[in-house]
Formats: structure tokens, C-alpha cells, sequence
């Protein structure tokens, strides 16, 4: 194994050995006990079921290759990695502090400084297991404050909204997006001068289109209408790093859109905020993460538990969750990402994104000046959308060709490459007025770059796709 092919998994067997004998040391403390014989397995047995194991994990894609440039998937930093094994060979759980002390004050240290990202001064907050829950947790608290009131969101916010407001009861409305795939404000505007609504979803990076939602513009409608906003940055949050001046391309560019800059900044006077650490953030699955500006929501997770918290008057992180056992390696892991890559514009994860928004930047650049391309909308993060003509302007035609060059791709045994799709809606595509709409959508390619490596496959990338749609024709 070389570092050229597997640099995570070299890194690993590197550091391994130390830290495995710290942690020895450290269970040395205790006296000497035997394992029992009932969880005894033999070394022979061991090795051949993890040898299955190996053979069966190969049936899945190379997510840590920068030829992987489909859904929102890579693995985690090996730095991570070695944090959450080291932690979980003691298994801490951070619902309680006698289930995981040190990794509870880790969560704590980790949640503060996520609060600090987004300009919140004062929070209240924790790491959850997935995004889905964080959101679950946020819409729980407006629902709690407003239960006789609605929670909005655009059509293209993630559908887990929809589905935990059906959870916790909540009336919802479903807000229009724009030709760039944001909450249309004309369309919000009308429904809260229509009265009901108490809670507002907005996106920082919607799951199809990375787009994000004018927050700032949100935020003065808020003033004239009062509700709640929650921000859904589990995908895009993040990127808050680079909505500082100052961050900006090679050649002088600003990375990030000013009205993307500006939506970003606005998250500070939201009232709640979710990002999904196991995206961007470098980190296994699961780590989300749910904070609200106001501490004083706390009170909707109060409840009676006579078997825990009893190891200290401080606040336990069980008593601010909906969720129950929870990893305290997600938190170990975390905090030691955060030690090697700070969450800093110029260094750290800011470096890191940079390349990736970076990347974005240069395909769409690329998609534009082939004649046999276009760009579904201009990317405002680090996913981009096109779709090829070379079989004409029919939606079934071009719908067609994407399956088949995504399929050709993927199967090439040479030089495999992984796109991902996405059925794109008229509404979307309002300014590709040649389009001949014979079906309901129109299936486009879809890439996530979402790592740093993208920035310089992105010329391998293009080339691969030209090759095949040439090969296609």
C-alpha cells in the first residue's frame, strides 16, 4: 500500500502503533483481569471473517478518490479516524457526564466554537448523530414555541423538513424557489402577509444545487413580519469561513458571490443553525450538530431521569437533547480535527474549502466554453449542474444521453469516473429557452467536488466527460 493510492490508510498504520500503545498505558492503570471466555474468538477465525469483511467492503465506490465526484459522500480525515477508534476502544457516551467526562467537555469545546463560527454569542447547543435529527430538534423547539403556527420552506429545501414536521405534527407551507434554485422572496412575502407562519426554513446549500437562500433578506422580512428562522447549513454551513473579505481565487476573484457572502454573515441574527460536522467538516458518520441563539429553549428538554445525571450540578448534555446514547467519539474526533484544522478563513477547514468552492469555479469555467455543454445555474458553492446537447434540445433526448454517459462512465474499466444525477424541474431552467420540454424534467449530471484533491482533477474530470459524450454520440 503506497501513500499515492491510499494516503489516509498509510497515515493510519503510521500513527497507529503510538497511540495504540498510550492507550494500553493508560488501561494499564487498572489491575490485571482475564477476557472472559464467552467473548473469546480465535485469531484464525478473527482474521478470516475480516478478510470477508475487506472482500465484501471492495463492492463499493472509491469515495476517497477525486475520480468520486458524485453524491456528498468522502471519508473522513485519517486524523478523525484515529480519534474516534482511539475513544471508542473505551466507548464513552455523551448523554451523561459519567458516561464520558472528557468527551463531553470536548462536545462542549467543539459546540462553542461552531457558536463562535456562526456569530452567535451566547448558544445553547450539542452534537447530534445525523443532520436529519439536528433539523428534527430545531423544528421541535419552533413548533414548542409556536404550536398553532406553520414552518416554511422552499421547494428545494432537503425533503427531511417535510417529513419531521409530519413527525412532530407541525403545519407546513412550501415556499417557491427562483431560477437559481433559492426561496423566492415575492412567493415568502405572500404567504406570511397571509398570516400562519411562525417558523421560516432557510438553506445555505441545498442538496441538489448547493444554492443559498438571501438569509439576509430573510432576516428583514422577519423584522416586519416576526418569526423564527432556522438555518439548514448541514451541507453548505461551512462555508461561512469564506464569507469574510479577503478570501478569494489565484487570480484576484472573491471565492464566494457577495449575495452569497452576505446570506452567510446573516446566520448570526437567525435563531437556530445546523451543520452536519460528517460533510465538510472532515468527520466519520454520524456527527451533526443543532444550535439555537437563545439558551433559554432549554427548557423544552427538560424531563425527569432518576437513574442519571447524577455525577455532577452541571448541565448535562442528555438534558438538552432529544437523543439519548450518543458516541462520545464523534465528539473525540471532532475536537481533534479542530486542533490540526482550525476554523479559520486563510488556514484550517478555510484552505480546505477554498479549494473545493475553487474547483466549482473552474469547471463551470470549463462547461461554459464547450459548445457541447451548459451549466444548469452558476455554482455557488462546491456543486455544479450541466447537462451536454450533442443529441439535440429535447429534454428526453438530453435526459437519455445523461443516463447513458453517467452509466459508461461509471462502468469504464480503464479510468472509471462517478457523477451523480438530478432531475431538474422546468422552473430551473427558465432561461434555457430552446429547451423542447417533452418530458416532466430533465435529468442533468450532478458533482459534489468535495475535496481539496478536485481542484486539479478538474481537467481530468471535463476530459473524461467529453471522451464519453464523443464516444456516446
Amino acid at each position: 500500500m503506497t501513500d499515492t493510492h491510499s494516503p489516509s490508510a498509510a497515515a493510519i498504520l503510521r500513527l497507529l502503533p503510538d497511540a495504540l500503545q498510550q492507550l494500553s498505558a493508560w488501561q494499564a492503570r487498572w489491575h490485571d483481569y482475564e477476557l472472559d471466555e464467552t467473548l473469546r474468538v480465535p485469531d484464525a477465525q478473527a482474521q478470516a471473517v475480516l478478510g470477508e469483511l475487506l472482500t465484501r467492503l471492495q463492492d463499493n465506490y472509491p469515495f476517497w478518490h477525486p475520480s468520486y465526484a458524485g453524491q456528498m459522500l468522502k471519508p473522513p480525515h485519517y486524523v478523525a479516524s484515529l480519534a474516534y477508534f482511539l475513544a471508542q476502544q473505551i466507548n464513552p457516551n455523551n448523554h451523561a457526564l459519567d458516561g464520558g467526562p472528557a468527551t463531553a467537555q470536548m462536545e462542549i469545546e467543539v459546540v462553542a466554537e461552531l457558536a463562535r463560527l456562526f456569530g452567535y454569542d451566547q448558544h445553547l447547543g450539542h452534537l447530534t448523530s445525523s443532520g436529519t435529527v439536528a433539523n428534527l430538534e430545531a423544528l421541535w423547539v419552533a413548533r414548542s414555541l409556536h404550536p398553532d403556527k406553520a414552518v416554511a420552506f422552499s421547494s428545494e429545501a432537503h425533503y427531511t423538513h417535510g417529513r419531521m414536521c409530519e413527525v412532530i405534527g407541525a403545519q407546513t407551507q412550501t415556499i417557491a424557489v427562483d431560477g437559481r434554485g433559492r426561496m423566492d422572496l415575492d412567493d415568502l412575502r405572500a404567504k406570511l402577509q397571509a398570516g400562519g407562519i411562525g417558523t421560516v426554513v432557510v438553506t445555505s446549500g441545498t442538496t441538489a444545487l448547493g444554492a443559498v437562500d438571501a438569509i439576509d433578506q430573510v432576516m428583514a422580512l422577519r423584522r416586519e413580519f416576526d418569526f423564527r428562522v432556522h438555518v439548514d447549513g448541514a451541507y453548505g454551513g461551512f462555508f461561512k469561513l469564506l464569507a469574510v473579505e479577503g478570501t478569494q481565487t489565484a487570480a484576484g476573484a472573491s471565492l464566494l458571490e457577495a449575495e452569497t457572502a452576505a446570506a452567510f454573515r446573516a446566520i448570526a441574527e437567525s435563531d437556530s443553525v445546523v451543520v452536519d460536522p460528517h460533510k465538510h467538516g472532515l468527520q466519520p458518520y454520524g456527527c451533526g450538530s443543532v444550535l439555537f441563539r437563545d439558551p433559554a429553549v432549554g427548557r423544552f428538554y427538560q424531563h425527569d431521569s432518576p437513574y442519571t445525571y447524577f455525577t455532577s450540578n452541571e448541565l448535562h448534555l442528555g438534558e438538552i437533547s432529544l437523543e439519548c446514547s450518543r458516541a462520545g467519539a464523534a465528539a473525540a474526533a471532532l475536537w481533534a480535527t479542530l486542533k490540526c484544522f482550525p476554523l479559520t478563513a486563510d488556514g484550517g477547514l478555510g484552505a480546505i474549502l477554498s479549494k473545493t468552492r475553487q474547483a466549482a469555479l473552474r469547471w463551470a469555467a470549463l462547461i461554459e466554453a464547450a459548445e457541447q455543454l451548459r451549466l444548469v445555474i452558476p455554482p455557488s458553492l462546491d456543486i455544479v449542474n450541466f447537462y451536454a446537447t450533442t443529441r439535440g434540445l429535447t429534454t428526453s433526448a438530453i435526459s437519455e444521453l445523461t443516463h447513458t454517459v453517467f452509466d459508461a462512465l461509471m462502468h469504464d474499466t480503464a479510468h472509471p469516473l462517478y457523477l451523480a444525477k438530478f432531475n431538474a424541474k422546468p422552473g430551473l431552467l427558465a432561461a434555457h429557452a430552446d429547451l423542447q420540454w417533452d418530458t416532466s424534467m430533465l435529468t442533468v449530471f450532478r458533482s459534489v467536488l468535495m475535496r481539496p484533491e478536485h481542484l486539479a482533477y478538474v481537467p481530468t474530470l471535463h476530459k473524461r466527460v467529453l471522451e464519453m459524450l464523443a464516444a456516446a454520440a
